[in-house]
C-alpha cells in the first residue's frame, strides 16, 4: 500500500516535492522542537493519484487518513466529533513551490451543531464559538460546495446593518447566531441539501476539494505565469486548530524575517488580535505593525523574535511566517522562503553574504533573474509636481499610470486593448489574478502589507498600494471617492507603491537608479559564469546601454532595422526597383557611407569587444509600399483619368512589387540568397563595415567585427561570400594602410545548416543559434500564425507544456544545436557558438546553452543583467529551482 499520508514527525525539509513546501516546512519545525499545532500531510502522490484514477481517491488513502487522526487525536488530547471536548482541525492546500492564494483553505473544520456548543462550553465564550463556526460554514460552502463568497458577505453585512455595527467582532453572539441560521439556509437553497453535520464527512469533502483547487482557473493562470509544472499536484495538511479569536489575550498575523519590499535587516509584519488568520491575509481589517506586539505582549514579541531567527539562520534564507496567539500562548503555523520585491532579493542576497549566512554561491541562487527587469523600470520623478490624492500602505515598489478599473475581467479585456490600466478593489481575492496580471498596478482600499494584493503584486514585480482607506469604493457606480474628489472608471489615476501615494493623472517618470548591492551580486556573477553575455543592439544608442549594464559583446546587429530610416528608405527602395546593376550601384553609393558611419558608432562603442554584424536578411517587399493600397491608388488614377505620369509611375511601380511577391516570405527570396542574386547589396554592406573598422583602428581603437552570413544551407554559400569577404577587407587594408582582426562565420536557422554542421565548419569561424527562425523550421510553426492561432490551444491542453518562442525546445530545436555543436567542433575545435534569437535573454534556456557548452549568448540591452545572472546559476547550480533557495 503507498505511504500517502505523513505525521508531521515524520517529513522533513527535504521531502518537499511529497510533502509539499508547507508540509515539508511544518515537519521541519516540528522537529525543531518549535511550538507547531500536531497535524499530517496527505502527499502530492495521493493528489496526482486522485487524478490519474479519474478524481477519486485511490485505494487506502481513506484508512491511512483515519489511522493518522487517531495519532493526531491522541497528540491534542482531543477527538474529531466528541460531544465533550471536540478537535477542530484546518485543512489547507501546500504545493511544492509556493503558490500564495491561489489554492484553498477551510478553517475550524469539525464544528456542528453539537460541537459548537461544546466549544462554547469549554471556552466559556459563546461568542466565539459561534464566529468559528460562521467562518467554517463560509470558507467550506465556499470551496467545497462551491457557492460564491460574495453571497454570504451579503448576508453578514446585512447583519452587521442591522445591528449598527462596523467590524465583524463588534457582532454579538445572538446576531452571530443570526448569521448561522441564515448561511445554513442559504446553502439548503443552493444545493437542496443541509449543510454536512458529520466531521468526518466534513473531512474527506474538504480534502477532496483541495486535490481539486490544484486545477482551479487562478492555480492554473499562476502555474502559467510562473512556470511551475501542472503535473506536480498539492499536498493536504490537516492541523488541528489554534485560534487567535478567542479575546484580547489572543491574535494572528503574519511576519517576514526581513522586509520583503527592501530587504532591510528588520523584522517586518503585522497581526491583529481577536481575528483569524485569514482576516490577515484577505485584507478585511487593516492590521497593526509588528513592532506593536513589543507593546501589548512583551514576552510573547522576544519568544517570535527568537523563533524568527531561528528558522532564518536554519534555512538560510528570508522567512515568511504566520503564527496565532491563543490566549497568551505563541504557535507557529507556517513559514516559507519568502516572497519579495526584486530590491529585497538583492539586498538580503548580498547582506547574508556579509553576514556570513551563506556564500556568494548561495547568494546567487537566491535571487530569480527574471526579477532584475524589475530594477531596470523607470519611478516616478521625484522633481515633478503631483497632485497627491490619498496615500496608504507603500506594499510593492514601482510606479505606474493608467485608467481606473473596478474588475478583474475589465482590466483584463481592456488591457489587451494596449491600454494601461490600474485595478482599484476594496481588496484582491485569488479570483483576481488574472486582473492582476493585466494591469499596471493595484490599488486596494483595505488590507495590509501582507495582504493578498500585496503579496501577488510583490511576487509579479508590479507596484501595489493597499489599505488605502480614504479612498471610498463604490462598485455599483463604477467609482471612488476621497474628500470631494470623484474618480470614475476609465479616469487616468498613478500610485507609487515606494511611498504608498495615489497621485490624480498621468505622472512623468525617470530612469532608475541601481544599488551597490545590485553592482556587487552580478559581479559575483560574472566571477563564475562560463557563458558570456552579449547584447542585440542596432545603434551605438543601443549598444552603449549594453555596454553599461554589462554586455560583452554584440551578438547580433541586424542591418535591416537601419534601412528603414527616413534619410535611407528611398535609396533602398531605389535599390530594389533598379532594372539594371549601373542603378543599382547608384542607390548602393548612397547608402554606403550612412551604413559605414552605422557601424562606425557601434564598433566604438564596443571597442575591444567582439561587434556581430549579420548581412541583410529581410523579404525585400517590406521596404516597399502596400501592395493592397497601391491597387487602391492606381484604381483611383485610372478612374479619374487625371495624372497620366503618376498612374504610369504607380503601374511601374505596382509591377515590381508583384515580381517580388512570395508565398511564403520566411522561406523566400531573404538573407544569404539575396546576397547570391545581388551580390553587390552584401559587397556594399561588407565595405561599410570595413571602411568603419578600418578607420577606428586609425584612431586608435580595438575593433573586432565579426561578419555573419544569414540563412545559409551549405558550405558553398559560404565559400561564396568568404571570397568577396576576403577580397574586400585586403583593398580595405590597402586603402587605409592599416589592419585589423576580423572573422566570418553564418546563423544556424534551418535544420540543414545544424545537420551539416561539420562541412559548415571548414569555412565558418562561428556559429550563431538564430533560435527564432530555427524553432520555427524545425517544428514547421509560423511564429505569427501559432501565437495567434493555435498554440495557446497546444499550452492549454498540455500537448506543449512551453511556448517553444519563449523558452527553447530542448527536445528538438535543441537536439539540433546540440548536434551543430559537437559536429561543428569535431572539424574547428576552436568554433565559437552562440545564441542570438529572443532565447539569449530567457533563463531556462540560458541554462540550457550552459549545458550545450556554447561560448555566448545574446539578448537585448535589457536583459543582459538577467543573463548574467541566470549564466551564473547554470554554472554553479546543481539541479536547484533557481531563485528560492
Amino acid at each position: 500500500m503507498s505511504n500517502y499520508v505523513y505525521m508531521f514527525t515524520e517529513g522533513r525539509a527535504d521531502m518537499r516535492s511529497l510533502l509539499g513546501g508547507k508540509g515539508a516546512n511544518l515537519a521541519e519545525m516540528t522537529n525543531l522542537g518549535l511550538p507547531v499545532p500536531c497535524g499530517m500531510t496527505i502527499t502530492t502522490e495521493a493528489c496526482r493519484d486522485y487524478y490519474r484514477v479519474g478524481g477519486s481517491f485511490p485505494n487506502g488513502l481513506r484508512e491511512e487518513i483515519l489511522e493518522k487522526l487517531k495519532l493526531v487525536e491522541s497528540k491534542s488530547g482531543k477527538k474529531l466529533g466528541d460531544p465533550g471536548d471536540p478537535l477542530l482541525v484546518s485543512v489547507r492546500s501546500g504545493a511544492v513551490f509556493s503558490m500564495p492564494g491561489m489554492m484553498d483553505t477551510i478553517l475550524n473544520l469539525g464544528l456542528n451543531e453539537t460541537t459548537v456548543q461544546s466549544v462554547a462550553k469549554n471556552t466559556n465564550n459563546l461568542r466565539f464559538a459561534y464566529d468559528s463556526y460562521r467562518r467554517f460554514i463560509q470558507m467550506f460552502s465556499d470551496v467545497v460546495l462551491e457557492i460564491p463568497k460574495h453571497e454570504f458577505e451579503y448576508i453578514l453585512s446585512q447583519e452587521k446593518e442591522s445591528a449598527g455595527v462596523v467590524y465583524d467582532q463588534e457582532l454579538s453572539a445572538q446576531s452571530l447566531r443570526n448569521v448561522i441560521d441564515k448561511y445554513k439556509e442559504l446553502v439548503e437553497n443552493q444545493t437542496g441539501r443541509s449543510f454536512p453535520e458529520d466531521p468526518l464527512d466534513q473531512l474527506f469533502m474538504a480534502v477532496e476539494a483541495v486535490f481539486k483547487s490544484w486545477n482551479n482557473q487562478r492555480a492554473i493562470i499562476y502555474r502559467n505565469l510562473n512556470k511551475i509544472s501542472h503535473d506536480l499536484g498539492t499536498a493536504v495538511n490537516v492541523q488541528s486548530m489554534v485560534f487567535g479569536n478567542m479575546g484580547n489575550d489572543s491574535g494572528t498575523g503574519v511576519a517576514f524575517s526581513r522586509n520583503p519590499s527592501t530587504g532591510e535587516n528588520v523584522l517586518y509584519g503585522e497581526y491583529l488580535m481577536n481575528a483569524q488568520g485569514e482576516d490577515v491575509v484577505a485584507g478585511i481589517r487593516t492590521p497593526q505593525p509588528i513592532a506593536q506586539l513589543q507593546q501589548d505582549m512583551p514576552e510573547i514579541y522576544d519568544q517570535f523574535v527568537n523563533i524568527v531567527q531561528t528558522l532564518e539562520n536554519h534555512y538560510k534564507n528570508m522567512q515568511d511566517i504566520e503564527f496565532t496567539i491563543e490566549r497568551g500562548k505563541l504557535y507557529m503555523l507556517q513559514c516559507r522562503n519568502g516572497k519579495r520585491t526584486a530590491q529585497a532579493a538583492v539586498k538580503v542576497a548580498h547582506d547574508m553574504v556579509q553576514e556570513n549566512l551563506v556564500g556568494k554561491t548561495e547568494a546567487l541562487l537566491m535571487v530569480e533573474p527574471e526579477q532584475l527587469d524589475q530594477l531596470l523600470h523607470r519611478q516616478i520623478d521625484s522633481s515633478a509636481k503631483l497632485t497627491v490624492i490619498a496615500k496608504g500602505l507603500p506594499a510593492s515598489p514601482g510606479a505606474a499610470s493608467g485608467q481606473v478599473v473596478f474588475d478583474a475581467d475589465k482590466a483584463e479585456k481592456i488591457a489587451k486593448l494596449g491600454i494601461n490600466v490600474l485595478m482599484v478593489r476594496m481588496e484582491t481575492t485569488p479570483d483576481d489574478i488574472h486582473g492582476i496580471i493585466a494591469a499596471e498596478g493595484v490599488l486596494t482600499s483595505r488590507g495590509g502589507m501582507t495582504s493578498h494584493a500585496a503579496v501577488v503584486a510583490r511576487g509579479m514585480g508590479k507596484p501595489c498600494v493597499c489599505g488605502c482607506e480614504s479612498i471610498k469604493i463604490d462598485y455599483a457606480k463604477q467609482e471612488f471617492t476621497v474628500g470631494g474628489l470623484t474618480i470614475k472608471a476609465g479616469d487616468v489615476i498613478s500610485i507609487d507603491g515606494a511611498t504608498g501615494r495615489v497621485i490624480s493623472g498621468q505622472v512623468p517618470m525617470k530612469d532608475p537608479e541601481l544599488s551597490a548591492e545590485y553592482t556587487t551580486l552580478l559581479a559575483w556573477a560574472d566571477e563564475v559564469k562560463k557563458l558570456s553575455v552579449r547584447a542585440n543592439a542596432d545603434t551605438p544608442e543601443d549598444a552603449a546601454k549594453a555596454r553599461a549594464f554589462g554586455a560583452t559583446g554584440i551578438g547580433l546587429t541586424r542591418t535591416e532595422h537601419m534601412f528603414m530610416g527616413a534619410d535611407r528608405l528611398p535609396f533602398v527602395q531605389q535599390m530594389i526597383l533598379a532594372e539594371s546593376l549601373e542603378e543599382r550601384q547608384d542607390a548602393l553609393s548612397h547608402l554606403l557611407p550612412i551604413q559605414e558611419n552605422d557601424f562606425y558608432g557601434i564598433l566604438q562603442a564596443m571597442e575591444g569587444l567582439p561587434v556581430c554584424i549579420r548581412l541583410l536578411d529581410p523579404p525585400l517587399h517590406e521596404f516597399l509600399p502596400s501592395l493592397e493600397e497601391l491597387l487602391v491608388e492606381t484604381t483611383k488614377l485610372r478612374t479619374s483619368g487625371k495624372n497620366a505620369q503618376l498612374l504610369s509611375e504607380k503601374d511601374s511601380l505596382l509591377r515590381k512589387i508583384r515580381q517580388l511577391h512570395e508565398f511564403n516570405p520566411m522561406l523566400g527570396h531573404r538573407g544569404c540568397r539575396l546576397g547570391i542574386t545581388f551580390p553587390e547589396i552584401y559587397e556594399m554592406q561588407i565595405r561599410a563595415i570595413f571602411n568603419a573598422a578600418a578607420r577606428l583602428t586609425k584612431e586608435g581603437y580595438t575593433v573586432l567585427p565579426e561578419v555573419e552570413i544569414p540563412l545559409t544551407i551549405d558550405k558553398a554559400e559560404l565559400i561564396f561570400f568568404n571570397e568577396r569577404i576576403k577580397t574586400i577587407a585586403q583593398e580595405v587594408f590597402a586603402t587605409y594602410g592599416t589592419s585589423f582582426h576580423y572573422s566570418c562565420g553564418t546563423m544556424i536557422e534551418i535544420p540543414r545548416a545544424a545537420l551539416l554542421a561539420d562541412e559548415l565548419a571548414e569555412v565558418s569561424e562561428f556559429f550563431s543559434f538564430g533560435t527564432n527562425d530555427l524553432t520555427q523550421t524545425c517544428m514547421g510553426f509560423s511564429r505569427d500564425d501559432a501565437e495567434g492561432k493555435f498554440l495557446p490551444y497546444y499550452l492549454e491542453q498540455k500537448i506543449l507544456k512551453e511556448n517553444p518562442f519563449i523558452a527553447l525546445d530542448r527536445k528538438g530545436v535543441g537536439q539540433l544545436m546540440k548536434l551543430a555543436v559537437e559536429k561543428g567542433r569535431q572539424t574547428r575545435p576552436d568554433l565559437i557558438t552562440g545564441i542570438c534569437g529572443e532565447h539569449g535573454g530567457e533563463p531556462s534556456s540560458i541554462a540550457f546553452c550552459h549545458q550545450l557548452g556554447l561560448d555566448f549568448v545574446s539578448c537585448s540591452p535589457y536583459r543582459v543583467p538577467i543573463a548574467r545572472l541566470a549564466a551564473a546559476q547554470a554554472a554553479v547550480s546543481q539541479g536547484e529551482n533557481l531563485g528560492t533557495r
